[in-house]
Formats: structure tokens, sequence, C-alpha cells
């Protein structure tokens, strides 16, 4: 009996000593409030099994151990990309554009060293493209022309009809002296990892996944995805968005869920940003040292367009500040007139949730479209507990119908646009690889606005009444959720 009393005892110190220094851990390492009183009442209310899932899962590695080599070859990139530059976006300036009058504090965050140093580009052509059906045919026409090298770098490749057929246009190409390098996400590309990549590289394309996972620190390999979408042509041609490779993405007449999105291609110097976080991706995950070069940045290839102004921003857990979310709420707080948001996943901060609801009530009309369905139960439920409060200060809140909308956009005042692979949720701010594109163009601001208004004919807007008539237990559900929300 005593022997018993003793291991209790032993027990009982032992728990005590892993919650507080679990405790200390989150007070000490956590940036966000929402997110530190998460974990703080999930080590709490689930003893030990919540230290251990903050141990394994909400460890800020921001900079440490995992990325101190990766942080030196983007550092060490980007100031030779500046060097290479110096100038060009003060030249840019001088043409004084009337937009970077209006948006020059956007701007000029972007370009801030803290942020990421991000080069405002004139472009030759940018082009909005809908849903797997406009990309897919316009990637392989592109990457059919390639004569020096392709870059790809994707968070999901399926081994399906789109996937393959891109494969073998990558060995197509790669058969013919084509540079053909290929970078895919370990965990979101499951089905290609053996035999699919295998077939790559026994046929010259390089192919290395982004932080692969193993048993050893499983849980932060998982937790800190390369949710990228970039590919690089010849340093001229490029494409970023929210679309994966997959055939979910090609709307067919099968009768399956209609996948809403949208993805960008530039052709222009903006070109060079989109290699340069590729390179510094590809570096850190092959082990190789690319460098800046007149090949890979082939400024002989580009001419001043007079127009179609991009800067590209990108943000994970290697950097210093969360580019992108400063980059939507810079863009929101500039807003004169109108704010269009598309995301499948609304689980802000405060501060963003703060910022729209600050702009609703000085008379910018904010719309959010989000999916009426979403792929995930427990983020739908937190993403509707963010709904009350937006809907009183007068967001209009639309839930689209027609099927799965998973596109990340942003149109403000129908001058500056953004397509990018970020949701507004906080692992893109602060747990994943992103990279966002942000337009300052009226042609396609206004057209990203007319497609808006097109995806709005498919969906249903909420209203404060009707809303506010739901159930109790679905309103207890979302608020206990909530409180959750910041580790989802």
């Amino acid at each position: 009996m005593l022997q018993d009393t003793k291991w209790l005892l032993v027990l009982e110190v032992l728990y005590g000593a892993i919650g507080i220094v679990a405790v200390v851990r989150i007070i000490y390492d956590t940036r966000s409030v929402s997110k530190t009183l998460a974990y703080l009442l999930l080590v709490v209310f689930v003893p030990i099994l919540g230290a251990i899932f903050y141990f394994s899962f909400g460890v800020n590695y921001r900079k440490r151990k995992m990325y101190t080599k990766k942080l030196k070859m983007d550092d060490a990139t980007k100031a030779q990309l500046q060097r290479e530059f110096a100038g060009y976006g003060e030249q840019v300036w001088e043409k004084k554009y009337p937009l970077l009058k209006r948006h020059g504090g956007l701007v000029r965050l972007l370009s801030s060293d803290r942020v990421g140093r991000s080069l405002l580009s004139e472009n030759q052509e940018v082009k909005i493209l809908q849903n797997g059906e406009e990309l897919f045919p316009r990637l392989i026409e592109e990457m059919k022309k390639a004569q020096h090298h392709i870059h790809i770098e994707f968070y999901i490749f399926e081994d399906d009809e789109i996937g393959r057929t891109i494969r073998d246009v990558m060995i197509a190409k790669a058969k013919e002296g084509v540079e053909v390098r290929f970078i895919y996400d370990d965990f979101g590309s499951l089905s290609i990892r053996r035999s699919f990549v295998r077939e790559l590289r026994e046929n010259g394309v390089e192919a290395y996944p982004f932080n692969r996972i193993r048993i050893i620190g499983l849980a932060n390999r998982l937790n800190y995805r390369n949710h990228r979408k970039i590919v690089v042509i010849d340093g001229v041609t490029s494409f970023v968005g929210g679309i994966n490779v997959s055939d979910k993405y090609i709307n067919t007449d099968k009768g399956g869920l209609y996948w809403r999105d949208t993805h960008m291609m530039i052709k222009g110097l903006s070109t060079f940003t989109l290699q340069q976080i590729f390179l510094t991706d590809w570096n850190f995950c092959s082990k190789n040292n690319i460098r800046v070069e007149q090949k890979y940045f082939p400024l002989e290839k580009h001419s001043a367009s007079g127009g179609n102004l991009v800067q590209i921003v990108a943000s994970g857990p290697d950097s210093e500040l969360p580019g992108i979310l400063f980059s939507i709420m810079q863009a929101v707080n500039q807003a004169e007139k109108e704010i269009f948001i598309v995301t499948p996943y609304y689980i802000p901060d405060a501060s963003l949730q703060e910022a729209l609801v600050i702009a609703a009530l000085r008379g910018v009309e904010v719309k959010l479209l989000v999916p009426e369905k979403g792929d995930s139960f427990t983020v739908s439920i937190a993403s509707h507990s963010y709904f009350d409060e937006l809907l009183s200060a007068g967001v209009r809140i639309y839930l689209y119908q027609k099927g799965f909308i998973h596109a990340k956009t942003f149109v403000i005042d129908r001058v500056v646009a953004s397509v990018g692979t970020a949701n507004m949720d906080t692992r893109s701010f602060d747990l994943n690889f992103e990279v966002t594109a942000i337009v300052y163009d009226e042609k396609v601001a206004e057209e990203m606005a007319r497609q808006f208004f097109e995806d709005l004919g498919n969906s249903r807007e909420l209203h404060k009444r009707s809303w506010g008539k739901r159930p109790w237990w679905k309103i207890f559900a979302e608020r206990l959720v909530r409180l959750v929300s910041p580790m989802l």
C-alpha cells in the first residue's frame, strides 16, 4: 500500500512538472494571444495529452534549427537578387502611376526588409485563369515551349489523368535537354511518393519532397507544410494561385463536386520573385545551392510593359513576420469603397477580424464569399463563430452553393487584387509556406470583380435576423470550437 502511494506521488509530481513546463513554454513562445489561451485551455482541461499535443504541434519553430540553413540561403539569395536589380523599383516609382500614390503604403510594406523585400515589377501580361479547365491547357502549352528550364512546385500533385499528363510533359522536356526541377509536398502529394517520382527521376527530372516525412519529428513535419503552387518557365513565364494538380479541379460532366478556383499567369519581371522563392525552396529540400544567375533571371528577355504592376509576397514558419497577413490587413485598411474576399476557410486572428469590422463600420462595402459546405466539419463550425460579429458590423456574407469554392482572392476598390495560395486562417498565416501575388491594375481587378459577382449568382446571402435564429446548440458548438480555432 505504501509503495503504491509513493508511485502515485511520483506520478502526480511528474504530471505537475510537465504541466508547469508546458504552461511556461506556451506563454513564453506563442506570439498570438488567442492561440496562447487556446493551448493553455487544452493543457489544463486535457491533462498530459494536451501537453503532448502542444509539444508535437504547437511549438513555434519559426527561425529555429529546422530552418536555420534555409534562412541563410533565403537571405543570401534575396540579397543577391536585390543587388542585381538595385534601382529597378525606384524606376517604377518614378513613372508615377496613380495607383502607387493611392496604395503606396501597401507597396512600401511589402518592399520592406522585414516583410520580404518584394520587388514591385512591371509585366507584359497578367492573365487570370479560372478553374483547372483554363489553367491546365495553358500551363501545358507554356511548358512545351520551354527552352532552358521548368521549375514546378505544388502542394498536391496527384497520380491521375492530369498529373500523368504533366508528368509526361516534364519527362519529354527533360529528354530534350531542358532542366526540369520538381518540388512536391510529402504529405499533400502522398499518391506520387514512390513509383511516380521514381519514374520522373529515371527520365531526367530532378524531383524532391519538401520536408520529407520521417518517424522522428513526424508531427512538426506534418504541421509545417509547403502549400505553395508555383511554376516558372525559362525565367519569363510563371504561374501562381490556388489550384493543385488534380483531376478534381477539372469540372467535367461526370457529376462530381464542382471545384471553383483561381490561378494567375504572369509574363514579366515578377516571375523573378517567384523564381527566387522556388530556388530557395529548392536549395533547402535538395541540399543544392543554385544561385542567382542570368540563365535563371534573364533580364534581356523582358521589356518595360508600362503596366501590370505586381508584387509577390511569401511567408512561412521561416519568415520573421507574417507578410501575407500584413498585406491583407494593409489592403483592407486602405480600402475606400469596396472589399471583395473569397476564401474556403475563414478562421482569422483578432486583428484581421477587427480590420474587416472597422472597414464595414466606416462605410466600406465588405463582401465575404465562403463555401456553404466545407471539406472540414470542424473548420466550418469554427468559421461560423465569426459571422455574428461581421454581420452586426454590416459585412455581407455569401455561401457558395454550386460546389466547393477553393479560391483565395481579394479585390480592393476594383484597382488592387490578389491571387494566392493562403487561406484566411492561422495555419496559412503562421504555419504553412505560402505565396500570394498582389496586382495593381484596374483591368485585372475589374475582371476579378466581375468573376466575384458571377460567383455570388451561385450563392445565397446570410442575413443577420435568420442567422441569429439558428438552434442554441449550434451557437454553443460554434463558441466551443472557437476556443481552439487558432489550432485548426
